[in-house]
Order: structure tokens, then sequence, then C-alpha cells
């Protein structure tokens, strides 16, 4: 593929078949973050980052922040944090403290028609994350990300997943579509742990305070703990057959299995008051 269209503005996921996927990736892997971000920049549409504010989503705002003064504009690419109502504190200041410091704006989502973790708990119970984990999954990173997508009208978003994170992450590419048309750039995907704390301290980005207490992955407070080993996110969900969240997973399998889910407990109600 010449490399006129490599740079060619890409309208929708729907421009991107297979081949051109494949040639693309391919054209992608070859350059450093920097111009894969300067590359999603220019050819990418709706473009917007996802963030928790780990370390790889803070080099990739860093970065992007360093394209924007070279292009004497204001950060670029806009914010998505999707507040679980379960991050830690540390999470939550950092969040604030990013804002501030790169002048980034950001869009902050939470599950639907809950504010604090008190709505969320009335509404679906205590450790839903114990008794329904998909439904859990899909009530504060599914919905609240799809929501985020709709109302913003997101059509390509920059994770910041790697292969050195294992799992279900040890192949991905640089550039994909998902199920629902929404364009995916890992653009440091290529990039192990190291690479990125090495990246995080010469550039003094701010990280999670967190990070000093030997975290490597930081998502929820109650299914995050520090790494067992050289795996980075061991310590998320341990001891569970599990390393996403739902929210790089299918979308209409997940919200299928909430459906019925749901069903399932709302036809169980009238047994439990009639009992």
């Amino acid at each position: 593929m010449p490399s006129t269209t490599m740079n060619t503005r890409i309208q929708s996921g729907a421009d991107l078949s297979p081949e051109t996927l494949k040639q693309l990736n391919e054209y992608l892997a070859k350059l450093e973050p920097t111009e894969v971000l300067e590359w999603a920049i220019n050819c990418l549409p709706n473009l917007y980052q996802t963030t928790a504010f780990g370390l790889t989503g803070l080099a990739t705002l860093d970065i992007i922040n360093k394209i924007s003064v070279d292009r004497n504009q204001s950060h670029i690419v806009p914010l998505i944090f999707l507040d679980t109502l379960y991050h830690f504190k540390e999470t939550l200041e950092l969040a604030e403290r990013c804002k501030e410091t790169y002048n980034v704006p950001l869009k902050v989502f939470k599950p639907m028609q809950c504010t604090t973790t008190a709505d969320f708990e009335t509404e679906y119970g205590q450790k839903l994350w114990e008794t329904d984990e998909d439904s859990y999954d899909y009530l504060i990173k599914v919905e609240p990300a799809r929501r985020a997508y709709e109302e913003l009208n997101v059509k390509s978003v920059i994770t910041g997943r790697r292969r050195s994170q294992k799992g279900d992450r040890e192949a991905i590419p640089i550039l994909e579509v998902d199920g629902t048309g929404l364009i995916k750039l890992n653009p440091l995907a290529y990039w192990d742990f190291q690479q990125v704390w090495t990246y995080i301290r010469a550039n003094e980005v701010p990280y999670n305070a967190l990070i000093d207490q030997g975290y490597k992955s930081i998502g929820d407070w109650h299914s995050t703990h520090a790494p067992n080993g050289d795996d980075e996110r061991s310590g998320r969900w341990s001891g569970q057959q599990k390393t996403e969240c739902g929210l790089h997973k299918d979308y209409f399998k997940m919200r299928a299995a909430f459906m019925a889910s749901k069903k399932k407990r709302e036809t169980q109600q009238p047994q439990q008051i009639t009992a």
C-alpha cells in the first residue's frame, strides 16, 4: 500500500477491511509510539483516549500532550474516564491531577443513574462482583463506555493495552476494529512494562501513588492487589480465570448476558416476596 494511502483520512471502521487493517498494522508496527499517535491524530475520526490512568495510558497522555504543544494546539485528544465508583482514592486524585497538569478535556461517565457507591448498591446490592460478575462488568464499564461513545459520537479510541500484559492482550495489533465498528488504537502495544516505566520517570509524568507500593496494574480496589511475580496484571482478579473487565470483550455478548441475568432476577423477585 502506498504511503499516501497509509495517511488517508479514515471515515469510520467500515473503511477498514481485514486486508487494509493488515497493511496498516504492518506499517504502524515499524513506527515509534509518537509516530503512531501522530498518524492517529491525522487519520482517525472522532478520536478519544479511554483511560483509567494506568502507566501506559499516562505515557500516551504525555506523548499526545507533547504532540499538541508542537502543533501549538491545546490538548488534541480528549479523555474518557469510567468512574466505576470503586476506584482507589489515589486513582481519583490522579485523574484530577492529570486534568490540571495537561489541561485536557476529561469526560467522566458513571454507572447509569448512579452518582455514589451507595446509589449503586441500593440498586444492585453489595458486592455484585461476587454474586454476578458479568452484570457488574457490564454495569460499571461496558454500558457507561457505550453511552460515552454514543453521546460523544466517538468513532475511534486510544487504549493502554500492551502485548506484554499477556492474557487476552498477548497478540493484540496496534490497530483493530471491534464488533460494533469502533476503531481501537493500541499505540504502545509493543512496549513492555520497563519501557513504559522508564518513559514515565524520564518525562516526570504524574502516576498513581500505589505504584510506589508495588502495584503495577490498578483497577477497582476490591479486585486489585500487588502482582505476583513478573506478570504485571497478576494482581488483577487474583485466583480467577479472568484477564479483562469486559470493556474489550464482545459488546453484544456482554449485553445479552446482562439482559438474561436481569430477566432472571426479575422473575425471582416475586417468588422471594411471596416466600
